[in-house]
């Protein structure tokens, strides 16, 4: 009589209900939850110096010639055994961080310039630079007898999108307001009118001319898109 099959691996233990969740969050403010948190994270910087050789002369003295971008690579692990459902409900969130989104800032489909977003990621006091998703490695290592994914893991690398700091502890929403979602212009919207409509208070359209570089507020162009941040608490 033949053994009975080993179980699979058993995931790693769920959070305590006192720690904190790891999530990743876009510049709109949607946070996408990680189901665990990662058992580690690694960072790399580099800098670009350079020096050209001489013929008959030793070493040269190098000269900085910038930074390179960060880059923050993360395994995340997903497990769904316990509900039985399918598990890319959750990982196809990330995936989805990936594609372009027409509604970003910025866009302008007459000159390409249609980007996915970029994201941060959270985890209790540590907060990473923003970051665009350069590469993901999905694999889905358990399935249900009918082929339903029930398990997956996931390789992360996040790129630096601008000049930010990284790790350390900071308060991410410390003294500026933080996207929150965009706004399409409309034929005959002023700053003041967008300004009642999201804060229901229309004085505040000095924030939303800030966040977006406005010098006129009354000269918006229709069918633009605005940055409407989130007020602080």
């Amino acid at each position: 009589m033949a053994p009975p099959a080993s179980p699979p691996a058993s995931p790693p233990a769920s959070n305590p209900p006192s720690s904190q969740k790891a999530f990743l969050e876009t510049e709109d403010g949607t946070q996408v939850p990680c189901l665990f948190n990662p058992a580690q994270l690694k960072i790399t910087r580099s800098n670009t110096w350079a020096g050209a050789a001489l013929p008959g002369r030793g070493v040269t003295r190098l000269r900085y010639t910038g930074a390179n971008s960060g880059v923050l690579r993360v395994d995340l692990f997903f497990d769904t055994t316990d509900k039985g459902t399918d598990v890319s409900a959750h990982t196809g969130k990330i995936v989805a961080l990936m594609e372009v989104d027409p509604a970003l800032p910025g866009t302008d489909e007459t000159k390409h310039s249609a980007r996915p977003p970029y994201v941060t990621f959270h985890w209790g006091d540590l907060h990473s630079f923003k970051a665009v998703i350069a590469h993901l490695d999905l694999t889905f290592t358990y399935f249900s007898s009918t082929g339903t994914p029930l398990r997956a893991t996931m390789g992360l690398v996040l790129r630096q999108y601008e000049e930010s700091q990284a790790f350390g502890k900071q308060n991410p929403t410390s003294g500026t307001p933080r996207p929150h979602r965009v706004h399409r212009v409309q034929a005959g919207e002023t700053l003041d009118r967008i300004s009642a409509q999201y804060y229901g208070d229309s004085t505040k359209w000095r924030l939303l001319a800030s966040a977006n570089a406005i010098a006129d507020p009354l000269a918006l162009r229709p069918g633009s898109m605005l940055t409407i941040p989130k007020l602080d608490s």
